[in-house]
């Protein structure tokens, strides 16, 4: 929505203003990338300014409490707009009720869970590792040595793999995906109820011909032939499976995968362009992938071991 914003804006007539809409938009873009860039390349302190650290610069917990980049943030300060975004990526193009549902949810699991994870019940002995990190490590606390795991041909070693021993996340890491694959369920339970009805409603109107205000409006530009959508899923369905049969050393998919990724993706299509269009947000699909293709290769990783 925001780019066809900035397209008609920058399309239409001006209407007698002091400055045009593209030099007020070259002139913005400028200004931002100055300002960009000190936080950004010259001065990156900015930010995150954590005084806690400063103040107690021999205390770990003050560390892990107070730094902005590796804990908690607690008290520090930026000047830089892409760390104060960074939950929601951008709060300009994203409406209010999601803001603040993001930031309520972002609030509960940096500033209580983790806490009560990390320092209360010592979850998955978080106190091995640092409370924030999207490092892997060892049982011992030690980075992971990914490439002692993962022969020539890169591929999983079995046998390097048990002598190392498990991979661990930080406490912060492993609750995120967590709550982020219970988005999945939560996606599917959301649409469903608030809006399991006005699609039922849509799609009995839609077989019986009625047409709602988007067709209408998009009756006025030419039709393209469904043919074309056809032969491009097939082509590239086609593609894909020729690739993880006969190229399978390199891409390590076996061809049901495949198809079971294009059914959860079909599964999911509609509800997470629902979210996507009354929200903004669209994480979802990524934790959505990353669960599938951790069923997936769990599955291949119980057959070879």
């Amino acid at each position: 929505m925001q780019k066809l914003l900035v397209c008609r804006a920058l399309h239409e007539k001006d209407d007698g203003h002091r400055i045009s809409r593209a030099k007020f938009f070259f002139i913005a873009l400028v200004c931002s990338f100055s300002w960009y860039v000190i936080p950004g390349y010259f001065f990156t302190t900015l930010t995150s300014i954590s005084w806690v650290c400063w103040v107690f610069s021999k205390s770990v917990t003050a560390q892990q409490l107070g730094s902005g980049m590796k804990g908690l943030g607690i008290g520090a300060l930026t000047l830089d707009w892409s760390a104060v975004a960074s939950f929601l990526f951008s709060p300009l193009i994203s409406p209010f009720f999601a803001i603040v549902n993001v930031f309520v949810g972002y609030a509960i699991i940096v500033y209580a869970v983790t806490p009560i994870a990390y320092w209360g019940l010592d979850t998955y002995n978080a106190k091995r590792f640092p409370i924030f990190s999207s490092h892997l490590f060892t049982s011992q606390g030690q980075k992971y040595n990914i490439s002692a795991i993962v022969n020539d041909k890169f591929e999983l070693d079995f046998a390097k793999y048990r002598e190392q021993g498990r991979i661990h996340l930080s406490v912060f890491f492993s609750l995120t995906y967590g709550f982020g694959f219970a988005t999945i369920a939560s996606t599917l339970t959301h649409v469903g109820c608030f809006y399991g009805r006005e699609i039922m409603e849509r799609y009995r109107a839609s077989s019986k011909g009625k047409e709602d205000i988007h067709t209408k409006l998009m009756k006025r530009y030419k039709d393209i032939p469904s043919w074309w959508f056809s032969a491009l899923l097939v082509g590239s369905l086609a593609a894909s499976l020729a690739l993880c049969i006969f190229l399978n050393d390199q891409i390590q998919m076996p061809w049901w995968g495949l198809l079971f990724a294009g059914v959860l993706a079909f599964e999911f299509t509609l509800p997470i362009s629902i979210i996507t269009a009354t929200t903004n947000q669209v994480k979802i699909l990524k934790y959505a992938c990353h669960k599938s293709f951790y069923l997936l290769f769990q599955r291949l990783t119980i057959q070879k071991g």
